[in-house]
């Protein structure tokens, strides 16, 4: 491996790309879900501890970190991987799909703790700078509520693992493998979950006008949903209420007793938030009174807004634009409307949260999707970033 160079350059994990792919679909073979990455932790720390790392396991219930010091510099950088599953059947038909049926990398958290290891193995081997570096492999991204950060965090993870900045990746489908997408500011939007329970008169299908029908209830609730962020919130200001889920009944001449709603709802202001709050609460009791029902609303606050502090986030688009050249660097995306849990992580810590394109057309299959995978061409790429950008945030002084 060639280290001659001042900082890493993509050509110098060139040599780690099969390795790096190999890894990337074991551990796409084998998904895990929240709070169950048992495998998927064990195989990070023992890459992790044959490449000189101190290790520490069970942060944050099933996280890992991997501690490296080298020289007597006295900053820190932490860096996050997450490497938890989603609960979906996958169908790509590749030869390395998941072995776990109903369970599936769609989201690509397997090549996210792949770029890390990538850039582990090789801080490790070159020691290309003066300072500590903790490694972050988090658990349950994905579970919305109760999430790896906050566990890991609440668990002591910057206390016992401190960091001056922190940065974390995830890959973005539908931007060129290898672009790098930035934003400063508020740029991933803050996600709340709502369950609801609406609760009519059930009966026979032939006598509707002796029930309560909350099939009607919920419907007529779906729809008045709709008008919330029509007509409630200021146009200005980015809103999604979005109704996943909607559940009643078991046979087609019975008129069940209760329907279930679930709602995912997005936005990016604390105002805007609570609003959102106050009219869907107000809506779907008032909703369902008018039709003598009841509706039990179980509201819960999920990921707060990601905000990428200015001068982290302006550091990581210089490290970019020095690795891939700066026509393949977006230093100002458009926020998104999916939320990250890194959010809490940047609440505790300033730094940056970046997105890396994972293709266009056919190769940009939108995550969360039965047919997604992660791109291997990302992995040198995205492990080179990673290195250079501990090189460059550890460089010795002088």
């Amino acid at each position: 491996m060639d280290t001659s160079k001042r900082y890493c350059e993509v050509a110098d994990l060139n040599s780690m790309a099969d390795e790096l792919r190999a890894i990337r679909h074991h551990i796409h073979q084998h998904p895990e879900l929240a709070y169950e990455e048992q495998q998927t932790a064990a195989l990070v720390a023992e890459k992790l501890q044959q490449w000189g790392y101190t290790v520490t396991t069970g942060v944050g219930r099933t996280g890992v970190v991997g501690s490296l010091t080298v020289g007597d510099g006295q900053r820190s950088i932490g860096i996050r991987a997450d490497m938890d599953a989603l609960p979906i059947h996958e169908q790509t038909g590749l030869p390395y799909a998941s072995q776990h049926h109903g369970k599936m990398h769609a989201c690509g958290h397997d090549g996210h703790t792949s770029m890390l290891l990538g850039a582990a193995r090789y801080l490790a081997e070159t020691r290309n700078f003066s300072g500590t570096v903790h490694l972050y492999f988090q658990p349950a991204e994905e579970h919305g509520i109760d999430s790896g950060a906050k566990c890991m965090i609440d668990d002591g993870l910057f206390e016992r693992f401190p960091c001056d900045a922190v940065f974390g990746v995830h890959n973005h489908p539908g931007a060129p493998v290898g672009t790098f997408l930035f934003r400063k500011g508020p740029f991933l939007a803050a996600g709340d979950n709502i369950y609801i329970t609406i609760h009519g008169t059930g009966g026979h299908a032939a006598r509707p006008h002796l029930t309560v029908d909350p099939i009607v209830v919920s419907s007529s609730i779906v729809m008045a949903l709709q008008t919330i962020v029509a007509r409630n919130i200021d146009p200005a200001q980015p809103a999604v209420v979005t109704v996943g889920v909607q559940q009643a009944g078991a046979a087609n001449n019975v008129i069940p007793h209760s329907a279930r709603l679930e709602l995912s709802v997005r936005s990016f202001s604390a105002e805007v938030r609570a609003l959102l709050k106050q009219r869907i609460t107000e809506l779907v009791q008032q909703q369902a009174a008018s039709y003598g029902a009841t509706a039990d609303i179980d509201y819960r606050m999920g990921y707060p807004v990601v905000i990428n502090s200015d001068r982290e986030t302006e550091f990581a688009i210089q490290v970019a634009q020095e690795l891939v050249g700066a026509e393949q660097v977006v230093p100002h995306t458009a926020q998104l409307m999916g939320s990250e849990d890194f959010a809490y992580m940047l609440q505790a810590r300033p730094g940056c949260f970046l997105r890396i394109g994972n293709g266009t057309g056919e190769d940009g299959c939108m995550v969360h999707n039965p047919e997604y995978d992660f791109n291997d061409r990302n992995l040198p790429i995205g492990a080179a970033y990673w290195a250079r950008l501990v090189e460059r945030f550890l460089a010795p002084a002088g």
